[in-house]
């Protein structure tokens, strides 16, 4: 009886989720995201004489910068609170987990701060990613690519 009460009462004060606006406002600033990087590619190759795989480079440390920077002053998750996972799925979520990661965990130093918890959140992301290319690849391999 007690855990239906409880059930009640927590439906009352649960958040409402609005998938199909979320997915939209999702799809919308990560495309804008691609679209500020494809333009940042542009720019780096025209204005300053890089090569695209150069200039793509640059723009990944321009965005680890900014995620980074923007994380540090606190208003990163904010955005992100807008943007939903348009923001945080690209190369800036992983910048965002890897600072705020080092800022929470400064005052214990770099040994038993920032080296033994760096990678909580970001691990993760680098054990499925090495996993699904790995996948990927064999796919590959075997397919005859």
């Amino acid at each position: 009886m007690k855990s239906i009460k409880y059930e009640e009462i927590a439906d009352q004060y649960k958040v409402n989720r609005h998938l199909i606006r979320n997915t939209i406002t999702a799809f919308i600033t990560g495309g804008f995201v691609g679209l500020l990087g494809e333009g940042i590619i542009e720019i780096l190759m025209s204005y300053f004489n890089m090569s695209r795989q150069i200039a793509s480079m640059d723009m990944i440390l321009i965005f680890i910068f900014i995620a980074s920077l923007f994380t540090a002053l606190g208003f990163f998750d904010k955005l992100v609170m807008f943007c939903r996972s348009g923001l945080i799925i690209p190369i800036t979520g992983f910048a965002h987990s890897m600072t705020s990661a080092f800022m929470d965990y400064r005052k214990e130093g770099f040994v038993y701060g920032f080296g033994s918890n760096a990678f909580k959140l970001a691990g993760t992301v680098i054990v499925y990613g090495v996993l699904s290319a790995w996948i990927f690849g064999m796919v590959r391999f075997f397919i005859g690519g």
